[in-house]
């Protein structure tokens, strides 16, 4: 049995690092998580210092602009991320006041993509039947997000009566402070849209991840073996076929964070709610360089931390599972 289990090839990242030690994966993986750092610091000087170089073209330009991001680079290394060119107040601050309401429309919208995509992701990725019907899934699952955004606005105005609006988000967050119960109960009708929007999107990405994970997994070698020496279906599919699987959606989890904050952009966009990932599109929107170079850092380092999370836990799984 462990001679079946050494070769499993399992489906998780970095198959050829598969029999190398766990620190000299973990440290690899930090390597690239600090380039990956350094270079989202550097893009986000480089968007600060866009005001800098202004319309002029040629040498002086390019001049003004590489002095401007050198100067940004060391106000940023002291934790001075400038100004608001709308509001007047610290970027720091305004990513501070935005940021909370985006992290809980992605927490809700993970855990909506969970319940929806893990279930959906087995039955295209282990059935032999129901796989059939994958290309279709995947068509739906291409549908814009802004397209699943109108379409549930359209069902809660005209099927469920819901009171929606543009600005949905931030006029039920005012009642609420004034309505109590009520108020709570609108404001969850509120986050319901939204939530359900982002969740759609990363249930596509976790039905993804988990097909293609399911999908080398069947056809490995070592289950013919397996059952070869007597094992069950069951027994190898809970054995080693849903590790391999796991491992597969946890090496995806930085691919699947960024569909979830992609997704987020659009949802507060479209029911008005007041998070950073729409404060990021308005900053563009208004040359507000210094808040959209900030948002952008962040969410760039959410995605990079994602990744290396997702990869190092997907190792340690396969290890786990290969030394089983």
């Amino acid at each position: 049995m462990a001679a079946a289990a050494g070769r499993l090839g399992i489906a998780g990242p970095d198959r050829d690092n598969q029999g190398k030690g766990m620190w000299g994966f973990g440290l690899r993986q930090a390597r690239r998580l600090a380039l990956g750092l350094l270079g989202a610091f550097l893009l986000a000087g480089a968007v600060a210092a866009l005001p800098v170089a202004g319309p002029s073209g040629g040498s002086a330009g390019a001049g003004a602009f590489l002095t401007g991001w050198w100067a940004h680079l060391e106000a940023f290394a002291q934790l001075d991320f400038g100004a608001s060119q709308v509001t007047a107040l610290p970027a720091a601050a305004e990513l501070a006041h935005r940021l909370p309401a985006t992290l809980e429309l992605v927490g809700a919208g993970a855990l909506i993509a969970l319940v929806l995509g893990v279930p959906l992701g087995l039955l295209l990725g282990t059935g032999q039947r129901i796989r059939a019907g994958a290309p279709l899934i995947q068509i739906v699952a291409a549908a814009p997000v802004f397209c699943a955004g109108l379409v549930l606005l359209w069902l809660a105005a005209h099927v469920l009566g819901w009171p929606v609006g543009r600005h949905l988000g931030a006029a039920v967050s005012a009642q609420t402070a004034e309505a109590g119960s009520a108020g709570l109960e609108g404001l969850m009708r509120s986050f319901a849209l939204p939530a359900l929007t982002v969740g759609a999107a990363g249930a596509a990405a976790v039905q993804l991840a988990l097909r293609r994970a399911a999908s080398v997994a069947m056809e490995a070698p070592y289950r013919r073996g397996l059952r070869l020496m007597g094992l069950g279906s069951f027994e190898i599919d809970r054995a080693y076929l849903l590790p391999e699987i796991a491992a597969g959606l946890l090496a995806s989890l930085g691919e699947i964070t960024l569909a979830l904050f992609s997704a987020t952009a659009v949802a507060e966009w479209v029911f008005g709610w007041p998070g950073a990932a729409v404060l990021f599109v308005k900053s563009i929107a208004l040359e507000d360089w210094a808040v959209a170079a900030l948002v952008l850092f962040v969410f760039a380092a959410i995605k990079l931390v994602a990744d290396f999370a997702g990869a190092v836990s997907a190792h340690a799984l396969a290890r786990g599972e290969a030394s089983a």
